[in-house]
């Protein structure tokens, strides 16, 4: 039910702001703004996103933690996309969003509410569930070499022990 109230009321504060800050400005100006945010933020969206490609690739190729590139394009494009929405209330939240030490910010103080979780099968050997065998599937042959088989460089065979690969 709490993930609804936003729908609700952001329509119902943007048309509250339409009618004060229209009313103040004038319809030409508020038509020419929306037109304007719009515009920019299709502009922020394409070159800001290409940016935050690169700065991703570049920590990639760096073997840093892609993270931070992630975070900072993602709230680049939400920046951007909000920008894009007609209204002066998610203009202003665009514009926020697209403020470094801002997006720094807002990215620290989420970080100390986030609580990552891994998501593996628990403490079993070699990262298999606890209680199961590690099973390797394969196909073998198996290969019968007398000593007449052998190449001439090579010596005969003494008894064959088990490898310790397979169980016999």
């Amino acid at each position: 039910m709490w993930f609804l109230v936003p729908f609700v009321l952001l329509p119902i504060l943007e048309i509250a702001l339409f009618v004060q800050i229209g009313g103040e400005i004038g319809v030409g100006a508020t038509i020419l703004w929306v037109l304007a945010s719009a515009v920019i933020g299709i502009w922020v969206m394409r070159r800001q996103g290409a940016a935050a490609m690169a700065d991703l690739q570049r920590a990639v190729h760096e073997f840093r933690d892609p993270g931070q590139p992630i975070a900072h394009g993602a709230l680049i494009m939400l920046g951007g996309g909000l920008l894009v929405l007609p209204g002066f209330f998610t203009d202003a939240l665009g514009i926020l969003l697209l403020i470094p030490p801002l997006r720094s910010l807002l990215l620290r103080t989420l970080g100390r509410r986030v609580r990552v979780t891994t998501a593996g099968f628990g403490t079993g050997r070699h990262g298999t569930p606890p209680g199961r065998a590690t099973v390797i599937d394969a196909e073998y042959v198996e290969v019968d070499e007398s000593p007449d088989d052998l190449p001439p460089s090579l010596p005969p065979r003494g008894p064959r022990r088990p490898s310790g690969w397979t169980q016999h």
